[in-house]
């Protein structure tokens, strides 16, 4: 039957041996060890997950082991393009088909507090709309006052049963002297060698290097577009052609006099005057 069903997807004969010999046996060798080495390396990663989910769920004090967590941070340039970020982490690690990112607009540039306050009220409006899961910890990448705005806006919007943390590093900012403030409850420091504090700050981490990088693709854009639409010549129709024709705005940006000489629209002279234009020349 599995011959059978081979030969169909195929569309060719296929033959199952069971007792292969010569370079086919070290090929089928080959395959059996790959195969123990990638489940042994699997089983490993998953035991020391598990292993770093105990030990916070020691820390924390919780009933129950947590089986989602979630972790927002900031990230901008002097108030410039502010994103925020929300990756999850679930009993196998990163889920990445949840992690988010919101675009943060009209609070004052560089308040921190405000982008926060934005970021958890628009995620769990949704999630309080059946638009996703609860986790079982928030994890907040900041003190006592980023964590008030996370409990100002779960309390607003009614959610209950989620363990709020915040992430607050040391005085050298040193990993493994974060100090961990849980709403309602104690301030306290993990040993630097926890598998729990390796867990938050595998964590915290992923959620700092998601924001930075959709901080820094968001800023590209936005200087390259706004450059665009100040350059004599290129009006909507050629912007639209440039930014198809290269794939985006860092790109148009980095593009050579020829390249942009090639672009539907855009003549010797117009390419010219916009590489000038992008390059401060």
């Amino acid at each position: 039957m599995l011959e059978e069903a081979l030969t169909n997807q195929s569309g060719h004969k296929v033959m199952i041996s069971d007792n292969v010999r010569s370079h086919r046996k070290r090929w089928v060798d080959l395959a059996v060890t790959n195969a123990e080495q990638s489940l042994g390396s699997h089983m490993a990663s998953r035991n020391n997950l598990q292993q770093r989910f105990q030990s916070l769920q020691e820390a924390l004090s919780l009933e129950e082991m947590p089986g989602r967590l979630e972790c927002f941070d900031i990230s901008h340039t002097s108030g410039e393009a502010t994103v925020a970020s929300c990756v999850v982490f679930d009993q196998n690690g990163p889920l990445k088909s949840d992690y988010r990112r919101f675009n943060i607009d009209g609070i004052t540039p560089g308040d921190d507090y405000a982008a926060m306050s934005q970021a958890l009220k628009r995620r769990y409006t949704r999630i309080k709309k059946g638009e996703g899961l609860l986790p079982d910890i928030l994890f907040i990448d900041g003190g006592k006052g980023q964590l008030s705005e996370a409990e100002k806006i779960l309390e607003e919007l009614q959610i209950e049963g989620v363990t709020l943390v915040g992430i607050a590093k040391g005085p050298e900012r040193k990993a493994g002297l974060e100090t961990l403030i849980v709403s309602g409850g104690p301030e306290f420091n993990m040993a630097p060698d926890n598998p729990g504090l390796h867990l938050i700050q595998h964590i915290r981490d992923e959620s700092h290097r998601f924001a930075i990088t959709a901080h820094r693709n968001r800023r590209g854009k936005k200087r390259t577009e706004s450059v665009l639409e100040g350059i004599d010549g290129v009006g909507p129709k050629r912007r639209r052609a440039l930014l198809r024709h290269f794939g985006g705005s860092a790109q148009v940006a980095s593009a050579g006099l020829e390249e942009l000489a090639k672009v539907e629209g855009i003549s010797r002279i117009l390419a010219e005057h916009i590489y000038a234009t992008l390059h401060n020349q």
